[in-house]
């Protein structure tokens, strides 16, 4: 049984078909790019796994369990977690909190257990500060656990980011354009970071990047969609070379 499927999966808005037949498989611990033009459906495709939509047709699948007509949260919490290509940090919280707050989906307290203390509420609470500055150690942002987020330097805001996906340890990370407004030093700590995030955590990745460079060297499959519809398929190489990929989206920038 695949990690991770994807059948026929597609999606009209209105009278417009954003995504067509798309298909996807993770036996589990690859790391596949998605890139095509803007417009092209990549981040649709997201969010349509992570529940932000409900595909008009189609099959989503994790452990072989259906995915279709779950809420985000619900999504989350059955292994999949995914940062996004404007950074969505609370801006006046600490890193700490930003990180802590990734355990809402699985609350299993209530309003009077917070108003009252209660045992159940703080036994919670020291589990979920636990696990989340256990992730800042790892990722080497523990020195900034108190720092508001808004005053960090836009590479550790996405390192952030990142770190709060991986809190909740899920079985597969979905990263849209993690490079976005990065420089070229940050760029290159990205790809050192995503490929040992995915040995460290035993992570399946699946990736939507614009930046070419950052694709090539870290994705063993690529997947190009133009107009909605997978147009090819491949290794880095095979994509690099296919001329219709090159004629939609690579042009010059490859040569």
């Amino acid at each position: 049984m695949p990690l991770f499927e994807v059948r026929g999966l597609t999606h009209f808005f209105g009278g417009l078909k954003a995504v067509s037949n798309f298909n996807l498989f993770f036996e589990g611990g690859e790391l596949m790019g998605l890139i095509g033009p803007n417009g092209a459906g990549k981040t649709t495709i997201f969010n349509l796994v992570c529940g932000v939509y409900h595909p008009t047709q189609g099959e989503v699948k994790i452990g072989g369990q259906n995915l279709v007509g779950l809420f985000p949260h619900q999504v989350t919490a059955m292994g999949i977690a995914r940062t996004f290509q404007n950074i969505r940090l609370w801006p006046e919280m600490t890193v700490l909190d930003n990180i802590r707050v990734a355990h809402n989906y699985k609350l299993n307290y209530g309003f009077l257990d917070t108003m009252f203390q209660t045992s159940r509420y703080r036994a919670a609470e020291k589990g979920i500060d636990r696990m989340a500055k256990e992730v800042l150690e790892i990722l080497k942002l523990g020195d900034y656990a108190e720092e508001l987020a808004k005053n960090l330097p836009y590479g550790l805001q996405r390192k952030v980011e990142i770190a709060r996906a991986l809190v909740i340890r899920p079985k597969l990370l979905l990263l849209d354009e993690p490079s976005a407004g990065m420089n070229l030093s940050e760029k290159e700590a990205l790809i050192g970071l995503i490929r040992w995030m995915r040995k460290e955590f035993n992570l399946t990745i699946w990736l939507i990047e614009h930046e070419m460079r950052v694709v090539m060297n870290l994705c063993e499959k690529i997947q190009v969609l133009d107009f909605g519809e997978m147009i090819a398929h491949g290794t880095p190489e095979e994509i690099q070379g296919n001329p219709r990929v090159v004629e939609a989206y690579l042009g010059k920038e490859m040569d």
